[in-house]
């Protein structure tokens, strides 16, 4: 049994994280805003993460195994975070995501196109972090959301305090009603009524984890595993927006209808036209098994058919 400390766990794949712990033993402790509470048995902080002393003191003499942190998206969040576990833990496990590989966001090494990236493209422990950028600002850290990422890697990869790992999500989808992206749910939507979807004329493909699974790598990490570094989350299989398109379309007997437009122009989720297909080869090398896309997109478009039809009934 671990002593596991969850920064959000809330909602989507970290409230099935949270149950997963909870259910195989372990004593958990989520930190929130308060906004929602956790399972009955969990133990539950409300403090904002942003506010260095209200996180202190909210922790009081708390000490963890491990801390996983859901909601970090800035250096100046991941630097608050640092200070605050710094002594309080052994191991901190961060979400991050697909996005920190954009080569529209950063200049990376180059990769072939079709050559799935690996973790060695963006290397935390020599990224350089800035926390004097206005983070604080919304509009600049959805603007800068990879780079946000990158940096909030780099302060913990550069700490020294804890072992640190960091799990790259690829594209999250599942769930239903639960996926708050509401990115699949554009496709159902629109290709149910038959309407145009945006899509680059060379749309590239991507990666893709179910939601549930992604759970389970986060299970994995905080408790069976002492792998440290960027370790890639998605599922085995390539997809493009067109072979999505297909799996919708066959469930509705609709056409997918696609307006397409120039690379570098605006388009639907999923259409993109530069390459970061993640691999997931370092997760299997450490003893991590992921499904192929196909066991489950079906089920995750239906789940989401089910919402577009009782939002139109």
């Amino acid at each position: 049994m671990k002593r596991i400390c969850v920064i959000g766990g809330s909602r989507y794949f970290g409230r099935v994280l949270v149950q997963r712990l909870q259910a195989t033993g372990h004593r958990v402790t989520v930190i929130n805003r308060g906004s929602t509470r956790p399972p009955a048995g969990v133990e539950h902080l409300v403090a904002d993460r942003d506010d260095e002393a209200a996180l202190i003191t909210a922790l009081g003499s708390r000490s963890f195994d491990v801390v996983v942190d859901q909601v970090c998206y800035t250096p100046v969040q991941a630097a608050i975070a640092a200070r605050a576990f710094n002594g309080r833990t052994r191991r901190y496990v961060m979400t991050s995501t697909i996005e920190v590989y954009d080569p529209a966001s950063a200049a990376l090494p180059a990769v072939p196109p079709g050559t799935p990236v690996p973790e060695e493209t963006v290397d935390p422990a020599t990224w350089l972090v800035r926390t004097d950028l206005t983070w604080h600002d919304a509009a600049y850290l959805q603007a800068h959301y990879a780079e946000g990422k990158r940096q909030a890697e780099a302060v913990f990869a550069q700490h020294y305090g804890f072992a640190f790992a960091t799990l790259r999500s690829a594209h999250v989808l599942g769930g239903g009603a639960a996926e708050f992206t509401g990115r699949l749910q554009h496709y159902t939507e629109r290709i149910t009524r038959g309407a145009k979807i945006t899509v680059h004329a060379e749309a590239l493909p991507t990666v893709f984890v179910h939601y549930e699974e992604l759970a389970d790598l986060l299970e994995w990490a905080a408790t069976r595993t002492d792998a440290t570094g960027p370790v890639n989350a998605c599922s085995d299989g390539l997809l493009d927006v067109h072979g999505l398109g297909a799996v919708i379309a066959a469930q509705t007997g609709r056409k997918a209808v696609y307006r397409r437009v120039a690379a570098g122009e605006p388009a639907s989720p999923f259409s993109f036209d530069r390459h970061y297909a993640m691999s997931n080869a370092r997760a299997r090398e450490l003893g991590f098994t992921f499904s192929h896309i196909t066991d489950w997109l079906p089920g995750a478009v239906a789940e989401a058919l089910a919402v577009t039809a009782s939002a139109t009934s």
